[in-house]
C-alpha cells in the first residue's frame, strides 16, 4: 500500500469562551477565532487517513513545509512503514530544525498513517496501540487566560456546571488562581499552566504565592522551557508538583527532562513531537522513570483522537485528556467527541474511529 496524495487542508473556526480571551502564548489579545491544519493522506488502494499539527499562528508555516517538501518526499512510499517511514524523514531534513513546522507536519502525517493502519485492520487505534479496556476517560476543561479573576470566577463556574471535576488555567496572577478556587470548590482538581514566564527565582517565589489554592500541577513555569535543571529546582524547592513536556519535539529531549528529575507530570503533545510513533515511546520512557503520561491536547480534530486513543490504551488509571474549553462555531465531529458529564468517549470504529465533517470542512477551509 502506497502513499498516493497529502493534503494540507487550513481552518478558521469562530469560537466564544465566555469572555474574549487575553493575549496568550498560542494567539493575539481578544482572539476569537481558532486556526488548525488538518492533513488528509491518501493511499494507491483508496484508504484515507487523517491528521493534524499544531495551529494558531504556525499554520502558515507547517502547510508550507508539508506542501513543498514531506509530501513531495512520501508520495510512492510503503503506507505500512511507519517506523522507518519517521526516522527516515527525520534524518533527512534534520539540518532544518529538530522542533517546529517540519516535527509538526511529520506528526500530522503519522497520525494520519495510524488512521489508515488501524482502518486496514480493521480496529481502532487503541488496540494496535496495546489495548486498554476504558471506554471512557475524564477530562480537563482547559480554560483560555482571561486575566480577569470576574470572568475566570465566571468560567470557572460554567465548567463545573458542565460536569467537569477537572480544569486547567492558563492564567498568571495569583487574584486569577484565588477566584478560580473560590468559584470551583475544595472538590475541584485545578492545574495552572503558565506558558513558560518566569525565571528559577520568580517560579519559586510565585510558586509559594500559589501553595495555598492546591494545584494539582504547575505547568511550565520556567523560561526558556528547555532548562530543565532549572525546573528540576522548582520542582524540588516549590512545593507544588510540576509538569513539562508540550514543548520537547524529540525523544531524546524527553529523555533529559525526564533524567534531570524536572517533572511529577510529562505532557508530550503527539500533534507537535512525532506523532503516535514517537509518543508510545514517551509512554514506556515515562513509566520506566515513574512518572505519569499527561498528553498535551490542545486540539479539536484527529490530534485529539490520536490523544484519547493513546491515553486509552498506554495511560493506565491516571489517565486524563485535556479538553479545549472553548464553544466553537462548528466541530469537526459534531457532538460524537464531546465530553458528557466531564468525561470522553473512546471511539471504538476503525483507525481513529471517527471522520471529519465534510461540511464542516467546506465551510471554514482557508484555501
Amino acid at each position: 500500500m502506497k502513499i498516493a496524495a497529502v493534503e494540507s487542508i487550513p481552518l478558521r473556526i469562530p469560537f466564544t469562551a465566555g469572555g474574549r480571551s487575553d493575549e496568550a502564548v498560542w494567539g493575539r489579545a481578544g482572539l476569537q477565532t481558532v486556526d488548525s491544519l488538518i492533513v488528509k493522506v491518501t493511499t494507491d488502494t483508496g484508504a484515507v487517513g487523517w491528521g493534524e499539527t499544531f495551529g494558531f499562528g504556525a499554520v502558515a508555516a507547517s502547510k508550507v513545509v508539508i506542501d513543498t517538501v514531506l509530501a513531495p518526499e512520501i508520495v510512492g512510499r510503503d503506507a505500512t512503514a511507519l517506523g522507518k517511514l519517521m526516522v527516515d524523514l527525520q534524518k533527512k531534513f534534520h539540518i532544518f530544525g529538530r522542533g517546529g513546522p517540519f516535527i509538526y507536519g511529520l506528526s500530522a502525517i503519522d497520525i494520519a498513517l495510524w488512521d489508515i493502519a488501524g482502518k486496514s485492520a480493521g480496529i481502532p487505534v487503541h488496540r494496535l496501540l496495546g489495548g486498554g479496556a476504558a471506554s471512557s476517560l475524564p477530562c480537563y476543561a482547559s480554560l483560555v487566560r482571561y486575566a480577569d479573576p470576574g470572568l475566570v470566577r465566571e468560567n470557572v463556574a460554567r465548567a463545573v456546571q458542565a460536569g467537569f471535576r477537572h480544569l486547567k488555567l492558563h492564567e498568571i496572577d495569583v487574584d486569577c488562581v484565588r477566584a478560580a478556587r473560590e468559584a470551583a470548590g475544595d472538590h475541584v482538581e485545578i492545574t495552572l499552566d503558565v506558558n513558560c514566564p518566569w525565571s528559577v527565582r520568580e517560579a519559586l517565589d510565585m510558586a509559594e504565592r500559589l501553595r495555598p489554592f492546591n494545584l494539582r500541577w504547575l505547568e511550565e513555569p520556567v523560561w526558556p522551557p528547555e532548562d530543565y535543571s532549572g525546573l528540576a529546582r522548582v520542582r524540588r524547592d516549590g512545593g507544588i508538583p510540576v509538569a513539562a513536556g508540550e514543548n520537547a519535539s524529540t525523544l531524546m529531549e524527553f529523555q533529559r527532562l525526564l533524567d534531570a528529575g524536572a517533572v511529577d507530570f510529562v505532557q508530550p503533545s503527539p500533534a507537535k513531537m512525532g506523532g503516535l510513533t514517537e509518543l508510545r515511546k514517551v509512554f514506556a520512557l515515562a513509566e520506566a522513570n515513574g512518572v505519569a503520561v499527561m498528553v498535551h491536547t490542545f486540539y479539536d480534530g484527529p490530534g485529539l483522537l490520536a490523544s484519547v486513543h493513546a491515553s486509552a490504551a498506554l495511560g493506565g488509571p491516571r489517565a486524563m485528556v485535556e479538553w479545549r474549553f472553548f464553544d466553537l462555531e462548528a466541530q469537526l465531529y459534531g457532538d460524537a467527541i464531546v465530553p458528557r458529564d466531564g468525561a470522553i468517549a473512546v471511539p471504538n470504529g476503525d483507525g481513529l474511529g471517527l471522520e471529519p465533517d465534510e461540511g464542516v470542512i467546506r465551510d471554514y477551509r482557508l484555501s
